[in-house]
């Protein structure tokens, strides 16, 4: 019986991919389901050993190839979902300066004082812009003529204040997100960082270089140190030590024994590090790293900790055996039910022990399908799993671990408080392809240990979150599926989170923005158009005081809420819309246009003194805040 299951095992990885995915769909109904929890899932783990929750280091070399081997075949084709790159500092200005302005805007960012990369940075004087690449072909039949060259954009620096005296002072050829610590501007390209000397604005000088062997998927700035978390490809036959990052003078390397990894077995192609770099050296001075699946991090920095996150799915073997021997006994035969059990301690892969398992449960597949949804639903919350690493800060060592249900959105779906960490999260097993499984979301509050003590459950079932924000003992969670539920949390009671109020309206919120204490601002989309809402969270029960719906079908802000700007002196806020920037004024609770720009490709704001500035790939325009009235603008060459 081993042989025969071990040709079928060497039949199966002999198959390619694609015939490999088809041969999996030919069964129905509940295999159907399992091949469909099995493909929908984008990081199941393979497990080898019973699980146990935690953390531990690699041993050796085989054992780190075994990991990685025993469910490399799940990444072949599952689908994959990759979370974006990347996901108040201190202002260096010269002496004898004439003119500096009192207000000067900084990055929206998700907690004070904690900076994060964006194209758009100034020191009070100097706008600093990195604009994307843009690159226009026109085709027009019959017509021949040579495509222009293209032009490689360049960071521009602009002498921005006093307005009235603005211009473009001098490029930097590399472009992409930036930080500025005191005179030392941070551009992250690629996988390459670069520091400049900006003391002498008009000439910038590259101090130092590094280059990441992988990607950049997070950065923040606190306190004068920027912390770096990476993604680096692995493969079961990587040498070690293996090459973090390479500065001009140095490799920064890591031995297998110093990774860490889950107890449990998940599918691995990526290793990640998190690190803290001197901007002012280019110097790395702390690094930890962890194997996990590609795109599946979300990074959330306080002031106090390192919050990394890994999506993960339980041994789909181990659950459909649990299922048969729970509520399959009086379906199955006898004999059925031994090889099933004699087919799970065989000692090959997982892999092949699903295929025969699907063999095995083809003649019960309609006796037994209503059973299995049923089960699967009782048990979505175990089928999909979120562990969260924590870093401190001050030793930059992991001090706990914990883990959810569900996954989370993005990095708005964590908060610390006092303490203890806030977490939302979307419980979504399947892939909704040949049945449903109710979807569901949650909020799980953890202590410092990240032990969950308390939770809110079943927010917006059959939907899924689409925007979070927690601010101080509150939360607000908008989900969606066709209209937008906005929920408010009472957390002041960590152990006794509790439901306060809810409020559904057409469309949905992509980022919630708190506005004043009891008034939060909703930037999505209704009927495809951009929709901003202005809602009242005083009482217990929210209300939707005003809304206005663009013409326009996008904005920036609905993918990164750096594009987004609050001047609260002047009751107005920014946001781009298209090719246009609009501001709008919230004075007196109502939504109204203040202005709106038709200059191409609008994409930030950032306001010195009372002139706000408007900051597009073709130029600059300044207006006055007090008329807006246009006081100047320069364009990029």
């Amino acid at each position: 019986m081993v042989e025969d299951y071990r040709k079928w095992e060497k039949r199966v990885r002999n198959l390619s991919p694609g015939r490999h995915l088809r041969y999996t769909l030919l069964a129905t109904v509940v295999v159907v389901m399992i091949v469909a929890f099995i493909g929908s899932y984008r990081f199941l783990r393979s497990p080898v050993v019973k699980t146990t929750f935690g953390l531990t280091k690699f041993s050796s070399e085989s054992e780190f190839r075994s990991y990685l081997l025993s469910s490399s075949w799940l990444l072949n084709y599952l689908p994959r979902t990759f979370t974006a790159s990347f996901s108040v500092r201190d202002v260096g200005l010269e002496g004898g300066l004439a003119a500096i302005p009192e207000r000067i805007s900084t990055t929206n960012v998700q907690v004070a004082g904690i900076d994060e990369p964006d194209i758009v940075k100034t020191d009070g004087v100097n706008i600093y812009f990195s604009p994307p690449p843009l690159f226009y072909v026109w085709w027009i039949p019959g017509f021949r003529a040579e495509f222009p060259e293209f032009q490689y954009p360049q960071t521009h620096i602009v002498r921005a204040f006093p307005p009235e005296n603005i211009s473009v002072i001098s490029k930097i050829d590399k472009t992409g997100d930036m930080l500025l610590v005191d005179n030392v501007l941070v551009i992250f390209s690629g996988s390459e960082i670069t520091g400049y000397d900006v003391s002498n604005p008009d000439s910038p000088v590259e101090t130092w270089s590094i280059e990441v062997n992988g990607s950049i998927i997070a950065a923040r700035l606190y306190r004068g140190v920027i912390y770096l978390v990476t993604q680096t490809f692995v493969y079961s036959d990587i040498d070690f030590p293996l090459t973090l990052i390479r500065t001009e003078n140095e490799a920064v390397t890591i031995g297998v024994s110093e990774i860490y990894r889950p107890v449990e077995r998940i599918p691995v192609d990526a290793l990640f590090t998190a690190a803290t770099l001197d901007p002012m050296q280019g110097k790395i001075t702390n690094k930890l790293s962890f194997v996990g699946s590609s795109g599946t991090s979300i990074v959330y920095m306080s002031q106090n900790a390192l919050y990394i996150t890994y999506t993960y799915y339980p041994s789909p073997l181990e659950t459909y055996h649990r299922f048969i021997k729970e509520k399959c006994g009086d379906i199955l035969s006898s004999d059925d039910m031994l090889r099933i059990d004699k087919l799970i301690a065989l000692e090959i892969s997982e892999e092949a022990k699903l295929f025969e398992l699907e063999t095995i449960l083809e003649p019960y597949l309609k006796e037994i399908s209503a059973r299995a949804e049923n089960y699967f639903a009782e048990r979505a919350r175990d089928l999909q799993l979120t562990g969260i690493i924590k870093v401190d800060l001050e030793s930059f060592g992991i001090v706990a671990q914990g883990r959810v249900p569900g996954y989370p959105l993005n990095q708005f779906s964590l908060d610390e408080f006092n303490g203890y960490l806030r977490l939302a999260t979307t419980i979504e097993p399947f892939i909704w392809m040949f049945g449903s499984v109710q979807s569901a979301n949650d909020v799980y509050i953890l202590d410092g240990e990240l032990k969950v003590v308390g939770s809110v459950k079943d927010l917006g079932l059959t939907e899924r979150i689409y925007s979070v924000r927690f601010i101080g003992e509150k939360g607000y969670i908008v989900t969606f599926r066709e209209t937008d539920p906005f929920y408010v949390l009472n957390l002041s009671d960590p152990a006794n989170p509790r439901l306060t109020g809810e409020l559904k309206i057409p469309g949905y919120s992509s980022y919630l923005h708190p506005i004043t204490e009891n008034l939060i601002l909703g930037i999505g989309r209704e009927n495809l158009n951009v929709k901003i809402s202005l809602f009242d969270v005083e009482s217990s029960q929210p209300v939707e005081l005003d809304k206005t719906i663009l013409d326009e079908y996008w904005s920036d802000v609905l993918e990164t809420h750096h594009a987004f700007l609050l001047d609260p002196d002047h009751k107005v806020f920014f946001l781009p819309a298209g090719q246009n920037g609009y501001v709008f004024s919230y004075e007196n609770a109502k939504i109204s246009q203040v202005l709106k720009t038709e200059i191409s490709e609008i994409s930030r704001a950032v306001y010195l003194d009372d002139f706000l500035y408007l900051i597009g790939s073709r130029g600059i325009v300044v207006f006055d805040e007090n008329t807006w009235q246009k006081v100047s603008e320069v364009a990029f060459e």
